[in-house]
């Protein structure tokens, strides 16, 4: 039986703090209910004893401290997945805002995933043609890799992932080959940008979309790749697809979790951004690969524009960290002159 809590102390969005509460673990999933019985979304941040400090998807706006309720699900947040989703378009959280029906769900899966094995991992093999000769020819993508893109201030950078997304393929019989493209923090411009280009090339029937913009919660921000790396993992492990996952921009991802971070008032680390910004971005990179005895396969490119086109600024720097055996691909400079 889920229990209800009227014991909301505190809101400090995108935080707030629950009292006497029990039985409730890290990241489980929760649901506000407010007076007019409109519901949204939560997840625990953090327990200690009987207090919980809980994470808003939505607005705080409108929530009564004294008469709203809040209830605990018992697991963390899960995405419908099902073969369908290719040719959707789904917001951030893995809803469909594309005026499709909702998926028939094959299952519910963690989008925290679970850390690949090292023992089970297979070597990057096998060419991914991308279509953009400097990649193919200078850089080559392989299956299971990670080729992070840094772009500098300006660059095109979404128009490189946009080509990359239509023109991507893999070479050989009997491969069915998928496309899941994360947008992550852009303008609704950019979003429409991306999902009408893929209409027009007929590349979204092998796409999976999901679009977070920049007026969405921070807390949304942070949950978009790793949505969409679940999705990945679903076509690729489950269905024996070949999967490209297109994450852009990495930046803005990180600039949320610095924004919850400074909410949670954790001690800063590098320009602000919070001491754990480098295993938070390996647990995205590294569920990029190939598993032995499974056929299919996730091939990564996060996009990331360089702040003050600084590359030992700790976003990039540390993206070169991670994927430094992988490789990393720099968005050329305009010449001058």
């Amino acid at each position: 039986m889920i229990k209800e809590y009227k014991t909301i102390k505190e809101i400090a969005s995108p935080l707030m703090i629950v009292e006497h509460v029990e039985g409730v673990t890290y990241d489980e999933l929760g649901e506000i209910e407010l007076p007019s019985g409109e519901t949204r979304r939560c997840k625990v941040l953090e327990v200690e004893g009987d207090r919980a400090v809980v994470q808003l998807f939505e607005s705080a706006q409108g929530i009564n401290l004294a008469e709203s309720k809040v209830r605990f699900l018992g697991h963390p947040q899960q995405l419908a997945v099902s073969e369908d989703m290719l040719g959707r378009v789904f917001n951030g959280m893995g809803q469909p805002i594309d005026g499709g029906p909702d998926i028939l769900a094959d299952a519910h899966m963690d989008i925290n995933g679970l850390p690949m094995n090292p023992a089970a991992r297979a070597y990057p093999a096998e060419f991914i043609q991308t279509g953009v000769s400097t990649i193919d020819g200078l850089n080559t993508l392989v299956r299971g890799q990670k080729l992070p893109i840094f772009s500098g201030s300006g660059l095109p950078h979404a128009a490189l992932a946009a080509q990359i997304a239509r023109q991507a393929k893999v070479l050989g019989d009997n491969e069915t080959f998928a496309v899941v493209f994360a947008a992550i923090g852009i303008t609704f411009e950019e979003s429409e940008y991306f999902i009408n280009d893929f209409r027009r090339t007929g590349a979204i029937d092998r796409t999976v979309v999901f679009s977070n913009l920049a007026n969405d919660p921070a807390v949304e921000r942070i949950a978009t790749p790793r949505v969409a790396l679940t999705a990945a993992e679903y076509l690729a492990f489950e269905k024996d697809m070949q999967v490209l996952v297109i994450l852009t921009d990495i930046t803005n991802y990180a600039e949320a979790l610095r924004e919850v971070s400074a909410a949670k008032k954790e001690v800063p680390g590098r320009r602000g951004y919070p001491g754990y910004l480098y295993t938070d971005l390996a647990t995205l990179y590294e569920r990029a690969g190939r598993r032995q005895g499974k056929k299919g396969s996730i091939t990564m490119i996060p996009i990331l524009t360089m702040p003050e086109d600084d590359k030992t600024h700790p976003i990039p720097d540390l993206t070169g960290y991670i994927t430094e055996a992988g490789g990393r691909a720099a968005f050329p400079e305009p010449s001058e002159g």
